[in-house]
């Protein structure tokens, strides 16, 4: 699973409004992002405008690439292309963030594997 983790900038007082319509997502959009292949997608907004976006997917590219002809992404996107910032990342998309830590993949790797099953750890089982 590809974990992605990207940022937008959204015109500062027009946050509220990023915020309220994100409450009323379409259900068709929300479906068409299900069906696209994004996962545990989730939005987090600073007051200053600054939009940070966090999804699951087996493929990224191939997910974007399933939204970009869906006609209600089309729809949705030009209802909130108002609420970037002039110049932002709306028009060019959004600006994916280098993943550098994870937790799992940290332990995973410092942890030694558990024996298997019926293993002899060392010292006598009988």
């Amino acid at each position: 699973m590809e974990r992605v983790c990207f940022r937008m900038q959204v015109r500062p007082e027009r946050l509220p409004e990023y915020i309220e319509r994100h409450r009323a997502v379409w259900p068709e959009m929300l479906r068409a992002l299900r069906d696209a292949g994004w996962t545990n997608y989730s939005l987090f907004a600073q007051d200053d405008g600054t939009v940070i976006g966090y999804l699951e997917t087996e493929d990224y590219e191939a997910a974007r690439a399933r939204m970009e002809p869906a006609r209600i992404n089309a729809e949705w996107q030009a209802s909130m292309r108002p609420l970037f910032a002039e110049g932002g990342s709306f028009a060019a998309g959004p600006v994916r963030l280098r993943e550098i830590f994870h937790l799992e993949d940290r332990l995973a790797a410092a942890e030694p594997a558990a024996p298997a099953a019926g293993t002899a750890t060392g010292g006598n089982t009988q």
